[in-house]
């Protein structure tokens, strides 16, 4: 009674288990593939959403893992792109909400600008760090669409999209986004 033969599976289960580790290691590829091609620009994108190069790196990975995850669910793998892209702004929008709750429960004010690192302080001049830290006073809708715009340099159609918002509101964003960018860059001593 004990055989030491493997136990046999039907035909069609051997097949359905080909099948998903094929399409297990077709989304490994498909997913290295655009973290090769679009990780160093999402983690700009999402430095520049969040202040904080750790936490961007944490979002974008985040990003591409539930890509991995979701894969099969993909309705158009041409849209992986997006996809992901949304993933990062989603991303950063949930961490900045969680700072502001951390930032509410501790009553603390925000940490001052004095806090980035050395190494970040002396990549950006002084006019990059004003602008910078004017955009993150922004509110995150302006802030999002000024960085897919001018820093993704993305166009309207494309932000509309990824942001979830029809493309007039896209500019109208935009517009108000600016003067108050404007605004705010002066305010800075």
């Amino acid at each position: 009674m004990g055989s030491n033969l493997p136990p046999r599976y039907p035909a069609a289960d051997r097949a359905a288990a080909g099948s998903a580790a094929a399409g297990q290691q077709d989304a490994r590829q498909a997913v290295s593939a655009l973290y090769q091609a679009h990780a160093v620009g999402l983690i700009r994108l999402a430095v520049v959403m969040l202040g904080d190069r750790p936490a961007a790196e944490d979002v974008v990975q985040e990003a591409f893992c539930g890509l991995y995850r979701r894969w099969d669910q993909l309705h158009d793998p041409g849209n992986a792109q997006r996809y992901v892209r949304s993933a990062v702004l989603n991303g950063c929008r949930s961490a900045l909400r969680r700072l502001q709750r951390e930032t509410r429960s501790a009553r603390a004010d925000p940490p001052p600008e004095s806090t980035e690192s050395a190494e970040a302080l002396a990549l950006v001049n002084a006019e990059h760090r004003a602008v910078l830290g004017a955009l993150r006073r922004l509110p995150a809708r302006q802030r999002e669409a000024l960085v897919l715009r001018f820093y993704l340099e993305l166009p309207e159609p494309e932000i509309a999209r990824s942001m979830g918002i029809s493309q007039g509101t896209v500019k109208s964003t935009t517009s108000r986004a600016l003067a108050a960018l404007g605004r705010l860059v002066q305010e800075v001593p």
